[in-house]
C-alpha cells in the first residue's frame, strides 16, 4: 500500500526540536566567528540547515523499505566513495576527509553513517531468531569494520568509532547474549597493545593527555585544558552572547566546530547547556518512540540506529569538553559547523519520520 504526500502524519515535534537545536548552533557559530576571518560562516551553516530540513521532509514521504531494499548497493557505493576520498580527496592538514562535487566540499564519511544504519537494518531485519549468533556478529563486524578502517586511514578515528557504535547498537537491540559480550570484551582487551601500535603519534598523545591531563597543558593537553576552562567559567548563567573570552580570543580551538559545546557553555552557562541537553533528550525519545511504533524490525532498527548515532556523538562530544573522555574528532550533531554532518543528520531523521509515518500501514 502506497501513501501519498501527507505532512499531517509527520512527527513534527521531532523535526521542530531538531531545527531548534540546529538554529542554536547557527547562532553560536555567528557568536564565535563574527570577529574572526571566519565571519560569515554562519551563512553557509544556515543554508545547509535549510537544505537539510527540506531533505528530511522529502525523505519522510518515501517508504523506508526502499532504502532498506537497496542496502547492498548503497553499501558498496559507500565503500567506493571512501576509497575515492583516500585517492583523490581534498587534503586539509594532512588529512583526506573531503571530496569536491559540483563546487561543494562533502565529507563522505558523514553520509556513510546512514548507509551503515540501513545495512544493519537490512541484515538484522531479515532474521527471525530472537538472539544473534556468532555468524551475525561476524557479519556486523564486517559491515562496520570495513568502512571504519577506510575512515581511520583518512585519518578520522572519531567517525570510525561511530560506525562501530552503530553495529554494536544493532546487535544489542536484536538480542546479543552475555557470553558474546564476555568474549568480545576479552578480545578487545587482548587487542589493546596492537591498537596502541596502530595509532598515530598525535592520537597517542591525546590518550596520554587524557590519563595525565596536567603534564602537558601547553602542548597535547592544550585543547582539553582550554575547553574545561571555558565550560567552568560559564558558571550558572554564562558570560553572555559574544562575551565568552576563551572562545572570542581564540583560546578554545575550532570553537565553531568540534568545540562548540565549550563555547556555548561559556556564553550561556549551566542553564543554557541544560536546555540544549534536554532538547537532545527530547529528540532521542521521539526517535525511540518511532522505533517502538515501527511496523517491522527493519523500521525499528532504522529509527533506533539513528537514536544510537546521535546519543553516541552527543555523549562523546560533551564528555570530551569536560574531560571525561579523550579528545577525538566527533562533532556535536546539528550544532557543530559542518554542512555534510547537518545534512546527513536531517536525512537520517527523515528516514526515522518515514518509519513512524507508516506505523499503521500493512
Amino acid at each position: 500500500m502506497r501513501q501519498g504526500v501527507n505532512f499531517r502524519d509527520l512527527d513534527w515535534p521531532l523535526l521542530l526540536v531538531a531545527s531548534l537545536i540546529a538554529g542554536i548552533g547557527v547562532v553560536e557559530i555567528y557568536s564565535t566567528t563574527a570577529r574572526s576571518v571566519l565571519a560569515g560562516e554562519y551563512h553557509r551553516q544556515l543554508d545547509w540547515v535549510i537544505v537539510g530540513v527540506i531533505a528530511a521532509l522529502v525523505v519522510s514521504q518515501l517508504d523506508y523499505h526502499q532504502f532498506v531494499e537497496q542496502a547492498p548497493a548503497l553499501y558498496f557505493i559507500s565503500l567506493f566513495a571512501l576509497l575515492a576520498v583516500l585517492v583523490v580527496g581534498h587534503a586539509v592538514a594532512k588529512t583526506h576527509r573531503w571530496i569536491t562535487l559540483g563546487g561543494q566540499t562533502l565529507q563522505v564519511s558523514e553520509l556513510v553513517k546512514l548507509t551503515i544504519i540501513v545495512a544493519a537494518a537490512f541484515y538484522l531485519g531479515r532474521r527471525v531468531e530472537k538472539t544473534v549468533a556468532w555468524r551475525d556478529l561476524a557479519v556486523l563486524a564486517v559491515l562496520g569494520g570495513l568502512p571504519a578502517l577506510l575512515v581511520a586511514l583518512e585519518p578520522d578515528l572519531g567517525t570510525a568509532l561511530t560506525y562501530l557504535a552503530i553495529v554494536a547498537a544493532g546487535a544489542l537491540l536484536t538480542g546479543v547474549q552475555k557470553r558474546h559480550l564476555a568474549v568480545l570484551a576479552l578480545a578487545a582487551a587482548v587487542s589493546l597493545p596492537l591498537g596502541w601500535q596502530l595509532l598515530r603519534p598525535y592520537q597517542r598523545d591525546r590518550l596520554m593527555t587524557f590519563v595525565h591531563p596536567a603534564e602537558d597543558s601547553q602542548g597535547s593537553g592544550y585543547q582539553l585544558a582550554q575547553s574545561k576552562i571555558a565550560v567552568g567559567s560559564g558558571g550558572l548563567r554564562g558570560k553572555g552572547f559574544e562575551r565568552g573570552t576563551q572562545s572570542q580570543l581564540g583560546f578554545v580551538p575550532v570553537s565553531h566546530a568540534d568545540f562548540i559545546f565549550a563555547a556555548f557553555a561559556e556564553e550561556h552557562g549551566f542553564i543554557g547547556t541544560l536546555v540544549v541537553l534536554l532538547l537532545y533528550l527530547v529528540l532521542l525519545l521521539r526517535l525511540l518512540d518511532g522505533a517502538q511504533w515501527a511496523p517491522d524490525r527493519a523500521g525499528a532498527l532504522l529509527a533506533a540506529g539513528m537514536a544510537a548515532v546521535l546519543f553516541f556523538q552527543v555523549a562523546v562530544n560533551v564528555g570530551m569538553m569536560i574531560g571525561w573522555l579523550p579528545i577525538t574528532g566527533i562533532p556535536l550533531p546539528l550544532m557543530s559547523q559542518g554542512g555534510s554532518s547537518v545534512f546527513a543528520t536531517f536525512v537520517g531523521l527523515g528516514m526515522a519520520m518515514s518509519v513512524k509515518r507508516r506505523r499503521f500501514v500493512n
